[in-house]
């Protein structure tokens, strides 16, 4: 089993119960604590979910929301059962996916014995070549 973790970037709603609605009222705030970003990359970070966050731009989120981290950033993680590998087989026990002619085919259901094939012989007559 492993964990897989995963988290929710909850800025939008937090902004909203500050009374923030407008994205590039951000803008100003966050100068004011030294963090420079255009208004692009703040509606950026409001609407979508970031992978990386400078933890300046963090710090300054909470000072300005008023609020922790772990109410901007609400995380969780789930037990996973992992995917089993399948090492060292030999080529004899994986199947084809699809048979190279239909004399590969094996019969479904049916007695060992009836599918065995005569081996193909080549007959001769009894002229000077049957001697061969």
């Amino acid at each position: 089993m492993t964990r897989q973790v995963a988290y929710r970037w909850r800025l939008r709603e937090v902004m909203a119960m500050n009374g923030i609605y407008a994205t590039t009222d951000l803008v100003p705030l966050l100068g004011q604590r030294g963090v420079s970003l255009s208004a692009s990359q703040v509606h950026r970070l409001v609407t979508g979910t970031p992978e990386r966050l400078n933890l300046t731009v963090l710090a300054a989120l909470c000072d300005i929301l008023n609020a922790e981290v772990g109410e901007l950033i609400e995380t969780s993680a789930v037990e996973v059962a992992s995917a089993r590998r399948v090492v060292g087989r030999r080529v004899e026990d994986i199947e084809p996916s699809r048979p190279a002619s239909r004399r590969a085919v094996e019969p479904v259901n049916q007695d060992p014995a009836q599918h065995l094939r005569p081996v193909r012989v080549r007959l001769l007559g009894d002229g000077p070549d049957a001697t061969r």
